[in-house]
């Protein structure tokens, strides 16, 4: 019996998540085992203490010290959420395998579950809490008179409190928007409502897992390597390269979903820039060889830019500054 060391998160969806990759591990590999090591992060600590809830370049927050762990031999490989993975990882490290991706889009669970109308289910004036910029946004385009209120904690911690009305980051909300992935990793997806991709464009990478592990380690890659998808692979090298040619992760975020047919070796990309008020909207959309998914991604940023999302950008900081300053709710 061979025993690898697994770095992750000590959050159940993050335990969830490495579970499933190690079941996978454990079924395309007989006599392999695997430990489980839960690793706090400086993401982890900032949730729990008084520091800004929103911040505008939040990636790598919940994977530094666990990255670092693999980095130094403290555990064989780490599994992240791919869409919270800087898109340039530490020197000596590398996304062995993305596996099957999850449901990408995001979704809605309401007060009571009475979430199967979507947001037009919700009352008028209706306070919607989420912890997402992306998402703040999108629920005033679609529901201008609804409340926006910021939330903290573990996905079943925000709709616990949400149930039960709570004044500890929950009192007075009527819905959340979360990821239905993590909602069905953690068998909380049910009376959830799905939300239009097309109008809530995810962020670049949701619903896929990253599995890093040291470039030079070949024993761990192979063994990775079992649990690989292709497509899912293609997709998010697509909607990472949209993040990367617009700069998104710095500075504001951008929504980008791409789709592989691996019949037909193509990978499709839709990507969507907004302003910090929603008034204003960006489109892009290519398509191109599996093979070549980050150039495809490429030209989505590229139209973007073309189309002045540098514009978009200005506003961004601004409004995340008045919402850590106080702002309850928009």
């Amino acid at each position: 019996m061979t025993e690898y060391r697994v770095g992750a998160r000590g959050s159940p969806l993050s335990v969830a998540q490495a579970g499933e990759v190690t079941g996978a591990l454990g079924r395309a590999w007989r006599g392999t085992s695997y430990e489980l090591v839960r690793i706090a992060t400086s993401g982890d600590r900032s949730q729990a203490s008084a520091r800004p809830l929103f911040e505008v370049d939040r990636r790598g927050v919940f994977e530094r010290e666990i990255d670092e762990a693999v980095a130094d031999g403290r555990v064989d490989f780490a599994v992240h959420s791919l869409k919270d993975v800087p898109t340039c990882l530490p020197d000596g490290l590398a996304v062995a395998c993305v596996p099957a991706r999850a449901a990408a889009g995001d979704a809605l669970v309401a007060r009571g579950g009475a979430a199967a109308g979507g947001l037009g289910s919700l009352p008028r004036g209706g306070v919607v809490g989420t912890s997402s910029l992306r998402r703040a946004v999108m629920v005033r385009r679609a529901r201008p008179d609804a409340r926006v209120r910021p939330v903290r904690g573990n996905v079943g911690t925000r709709i616990r409190r949400m149930m039960e009305g709570g004044k500890e980051g929950g009192g007075g909300l009527d819905a959340l928007v979360l990821a239905r992935a993590g909602l069905d990793r953690l068998g909380l997806g049910v009376g959830a409502s799905d939300l239009p991709p097309a109008e809530f464009v995810p962020p670049p990478g949701q619903g896929a897992l990253a599995v890093v592990a040291r470039a030079d380690n070949g024993g761990v890659l192979d063994l990775l390597a079992a649990v690989e998808d292709a497509g899912s692979r293609a997709e998010a090298d697509a909607e990472r390269a949209v993040s990367e040619s617009v700069g998104s992760g710095c500075r504001f975020p951008v929504g980008a979903h791409a789709r592989a047919d691996n019949g037909g070796g193509a990978v499709s990309v839709r990507a969507a820039a907004f302003s910090a008020d929603g008034s204003e909207r960006l489109d892009a959309e290519e398509t191109g060889p599996i093979a070549e998914a980050a150039a495809v991604g490429l030209r989505a940023g590229e139209s973007l830019r073309s189309q002045g999302v540098e514009g978009l950008a200005r506003g961004w900081r601004r409004m995340v500054d008045e919402w850590n300053g106080g702002l309850a709710e928009w």
